[in-house]
């Protein structure tokens, strides 16, 4: 007889997982849209962290996107596959290329700090899968409903940004922190290699320009890798935030889990079409990265040391690595 752990289950355009592999199912999709059994939907599943809900219909599947900023989504859920050779690489910033994921923490924590007017106040073990892997404004929003009710986004959202802009500051232009933004361990060598293959590069990031822009600065700094935007063929941020007498870009509401990101980069960017999209892997170490690679319809390659694992997204990875060494084997 087989045991529950190693039944596997078929869900159109994510393939065969075990029926243990970290989504959650429910009976209702949280907008109340869905049933599972009823008006021909199989099942719905949840990311464990809750931000994404696949709706399995009877010839297809559905990707329902929470907001907490009151603008969910859905999305259809492209099948893909990986074929050789590998014509472009899609790489996620925060995590994946660069260890910054401390410093963008502290950030939040600061701001919450100011917000409850106790400088002392400390992010729980808890926290950590909500203040990281997502927008600012979703990481904020998150603290304001458990710690600082009443206040409001756009408040907190000033707050961060004036931390944000003094720490910045220190750290590109007075010397401050030399720490603050690490190289992941082998990502040099990994980039190096793949520019020797002809393989185009894409940097991927949720974050703003104005945090994005200092992290890649830093990095290729430390690497010796001269003007992070000679050495990309395109890097894709989540644009300018918008402020009180300026002119914001799109970012805040349609950043990971949301697939523009990825798709901006392959489509625009590299000027890959959808229709070629198998030839591109997109790598990524949270579990709303690999979400929004996925759902861009790109294969996506997890890297350890995220929340990929926490966040019940393991097995919408195509692939799972440990190293930069182990996924050079893996593409070439």
């Amino acid at each position: 007889m087989e045991s529950i752990s190693q039944t596997m289950i078929n869900i159109p355009g994510l393939g065969i997982m075990p029926t243990l592999s970290g989504l959650v199912p429910l009976l209702k999709c949280s907008d109340g849209v869905f049933t599972a059994g009823k008006q021909g939907v199989v099942s719905i599943l949840a990311t464990a962290d809750q931000k994404v809900e696949f709706i399995i219909l009877e010839g297809g599947a559905l990707a329902f996107i929470r907001s907490s900023m009151g603008y969910p989504a859905y999305y259809p859920v492209y099948p893909v596959q990986i074929q050789k050779p590998i014509r472009a690489v899609l790489m996620d910033l925060d995590g994946t290329t660069v260890h910054s994921e401390e410093f963008w923490m502290s950030m939040i924590r600061m701001t919450t700090a100011s917000m409850r007017g106790d400088p002392s106040f400390a992010l729980k073990e808890e926290d950590l899968p909500f203040v990281s892997g997502h927008s600012v404004s979703e990481h904020l929003q998150y603290c304001i409903q458990k710690y600082c009710r009443g206040k409001s986004i756009e408040e907190a959202r000033a707050i961060y940004f004036a931390h944000t802009q003094r720490e910045l500051e220190e750290i590109t232009h007075k010397g401050g922190k030399t720490d603050a933004f690490k190289p992941a361990h082998g990502v040099r060598q990994f980039l190096l290699e793949l520019k020797r293959m002809d393989i185009k590069i894409g940097l991927v990031t949720s974050g703003l320009y104005e945090k994005a822009w200092p992290e890649i600065l830093s990095a290729f700094r430390a690497m010796e890798l001269g003007d992070p935007c000679d050495f990309y063929d395109v890097i894709i941020s989540a644009g300018f935030p918008l402020r009180k007498g300026q002119v914001g870009t799109l970012g805040e509401l349609s950043s990971k889990p949301h697939p523009w990101l990825y798709a901006e980069t392959l489509r625009v960017g590299l000027g890959i079409s959808f229709k070629e999209r198998h030839s591109v892997v997109g790598i990524e170490d949270s579990g709303a990265g690999i979400c929004s690679i996925r759902l861009a319809g790109i294969s996506a390659i997890g890297m350890t040391g995220g929340n990929i694992v926490e966040s019940g997204t393991r097995w919408l990875c195509n692939h799972f690595c440990s190293s930069f060494k182990e996924i050079l084997n893996f593409i070439g």
